[in-house]
């Protein structure tokens, strides 16, 4: 088993550096795995770019550095089974960033993001897996098949993502809509109840008190007249006594007068 032995101090050094900076700030859709007995083997999850046949798939890799380091390029391996033009079937990687195109300057923050371009835009010129290689070039359509096929049965599912302040957001919105229906209970109230009863007061008289339904309606109103009640009839029956005494006192006296 490899350790931070067979690396020189300085190096160790800046792997410590970098390493660190890519736990706290890592590039987009990809997530490193830090072991600090050992950084000769870098890991990382790589998620599937939006728009390829590898989306909705997370890639595990992984990076081995050689005990000459930075002066020769890591060799770069997928662990999980993917369909690529780039990618052998025993996982090796070939791109030109960890071969002929390396310099010591360049860090493991732009390799790992050259890889996952590498799912953007494969290179087919330089094939390892040639069936995929001349699948791409021929029938892209056939490609992508089987580099979905493969990611839906091989590649882990990425862990849903919640924006800052969902929870939060979602709590006022319950608490608004909760606030709403209680204002729409309340107007949606009939008058009566509405009004509190005084004390000693019976709920028929309390009934009488309201507003009857035909002046709400107005004339028109498809709402039905309530019926008058005992107190409104007495009252209707006080008001045309006087009348009904007048017309007998008349009678009275026409009789007198024959």
């Amino acid at each position: 088993m490899a350790t931070n032995e067979n690396l020189p101090p300085n190096v160790i050094k800046q792997l410590a550096k970098e390493l660190k900076h890519l736990d706290e700030s890592p590039p987009e859709g990809i997530k490193v795995g830090v072991n600090d007995d050992d950084f000769s083997t870098i890991y990382a999850d790589i998620e599937g770019p939006a728009g390829t046949p590898y989306e909705n798939g997370v890639f595990n890799m992984k990076l081995v550095l050689s005990h000459d380091f930075p002066h020769s390029p890591p060799k770069g391996y997928f662990l999980t089974k993917i369909f690529h033009p780039n990618i052998s079937k025993t996982g090796e990687i070939c791109v030109n960033t960890l071969k002929r195109d390396w310099n010591p300057s360049l860090g493991l923050r732009h390799v790992l993001i050259v890889v996952r371009c590498l799912l953007i835009e494969p290179f087919p010129e330089s094939a390892l897996n040639e069936q995929a290689g001349k699948m791409l070039l021929e029938n892209y359509e056939e490609y992508a098949r089987h580099a979905r096929l493969y990611t839906g049965i091989h590649a882990q599912k990425p862990k849903p993502k919640f924006k800052s302040g969902a929870i939060s957001e979602s709590t006022t919105a319950l608490n608004v809509g909760q606030t709403n229906a209680d204002h729409k209970n309340q107007a949606a109230a009939p008058a009566a109840t509405a009004l509190p009863l005084a004390k000693g007061e019976n709920f028929q008289e309390h009934q009488t008190s309201a507003t009857p339904l035909t002046e709400i309606g107005g004339s028109g109103s498809n709402v039905p007249a309530m019926p008058a009640s005992a107190a409104q009839k007495k009252e209707a029956g006080l008001a045309k006594a006087p009348a009904d005494k007048k017309k007998m006192d008349a009678r009275k006296k026409s009789l007198k007068r024959l």
